[in-house]
This record gives C-alpha cells, structure tokens and sequence, in this order.
C-alpha cells in the first residue's frame, strides 16, 4: 500500500488496525509488571519468537544491522529511532537481543484482539493519554531505567510506512533519559535498493537499522533546557545519518 504524507501532520496516524476491545488504564495499573510467573512465561516465548522474526524480518525486508558494537553497554537507556514500518519493532528487538527491550505505546494497540496480549508478553506497555496516570508511568521506566533496562521510543509519535525522511521529534524520550540521567542510543532505519537474492522478489527496497553514536544528557543546562538539548542533539544526528 502506498500512501500520501502530504499535508499531513508530522504525527498523524496513518496505519491503523481492528480496534474494537475495550481497554482503560486504572489507579492500580503496571505499566512494567514485576510478576514472576508472568515474567518467566514472557521469557521462555521471547526465544522462539525471536527467532522467527529473525527469519521474517530477513526474508521478507532484507534486514541488516550496521554498527551494532556501538551499543551502549552496562547501562540502561532511551533507545530512539525513525518509525518507519509496523514490524520496525520487532527489528528493534533483535538489535538488542539476547537483552529485552521495553516499548511504550500507544493506548490503542491494546484494544486490538489477540494483539494486545501478545504485545504485552513481548513488554509492551500503553503510554496513557489520561495526565492522572502520567506520574506512575513515568516512575516506572525511571525504576526500569536504573535497573539498566532498555526503553524504546519513537519520538516521531506516529508509524509513516516507507517514509526516508525524518520528522519532528516530541521530548517524551529526552524527558526520561534526562530524569534518569542515562544516555540515549539513536537508531536510523535507512533503504537500501534490493541486491543480490532480494531483487528476483522484493519491489520494495530493504529496511537497514544503523547504530548510531550515544548522546548523553548535558547537566551543565537547566532541566528544561538540558532535555529540548538532547532532542535536538539527536533529532539532527539521525536526521544526518546515512
């Protein structure tokens, strides 16, 4: 499917699946659950699963990681990139793998069937648009993040299928780092024209995830300042990555 990003907002939705459950954020809600049992169920399915998106996403994308030894090591932080594909997720996970990776996400992924459960097992967690439930949302990545945990954010705040360039970022990612004072890890999805086995049966070009150089909170700046700082210091490294 193609589509048509003229004239539309940098963070419009432009993808959208079969939300018809109900889903409501409460005052007891965990937004990173601590369960055991849930924890070792999520565990023992993230292997399998992990490889087989290892498989799809090579198959069908043709998908290659560069620079993957500058990853931040012994430490939790932002994972940031360009949102650029419904399975872009999963790639971010096999970046990152064998480690887990945490992903915020929008409040209506949890009202698709069967989807939402999966998601969750896999550590998604809803970003509430209701303020009330904003301060325990943003404590428990804190906890995460000082745990040395891995949370990944799509500053864009929407999936363009496709799109090559790099829009706007909002400070949702740059407020957690800089609360918990841990570095960002920039990720740039990039195209490449199909080669190789990819050009007998691929017409779109090959998805490619670059690691990009960690950017680290300014404590010299006030704390407004230190996290529009770091947004910007990131949006122009990814925006000039290729």
């Amino acid at each position: 499917m193609n589509y048509n990003y003229n004239n539309l907002k940098e963070d419009e939705h432009v993808f959208h699946m079969w939300e018809v459950m109900n889903f409501n954020i409460t005052d007891k809600y965990k937004f990173i659950k601590r369960n055991f049992i849930f924890n070792l169920i999520s565990n023992i399915i993230f292997i399998p699963i992990g490889i087989l998106l290892y498989i799809i996403n090579k198959v069908l994308f043709g998908f290659e990681v560069i620079d993957k030894r500058k990853i931040i090591k012994d430490s939790g932080f932002v994972s940031v990139s360009n949102h650029i594909h419904p399975m872009d997720c999963t790639m971010i996970g096999l970046i990152y793998y064998p480690k887990r990776v945490y992903y915020p996400t929008i409040e209506r992924n949890f009202k698709i069937p069967f989807i939402r459960h999966l998601i969750r097992l896999l550590y998604a967690f809803p970003i509430p648009q209701n303020k009330k439930y904003k301060d325990n949302f943003y404590k428990d990545i804190n906890n995460a993040l000082n745990n040395n945990k891995i949370i990944q954010m799509y500053p864009e705040g929407s999936m363009w299928p496709y799109y090559e360039n790099v829009r706007h970022f909002k400070t949702g990612a740059f407020k957690m780092a800089v609360d918990a004072n841990k570095p960002i890890q920039p990720i740039k999805f990039l195209f490449e024209e199909n080669n190789g086995i990819y050009s007998l049966y691929k017409k779109k070009k090959c998805i490619v995830a670059k690691v990009l150089d960690p950017i680290y909170p300014n404590n010299n700046l006030e704390y407004s300042l230190r996290i529009e700082d770091l947004k910007e210091r990131c949006y122009k490294i990814i925006k000039e990555a290729k």
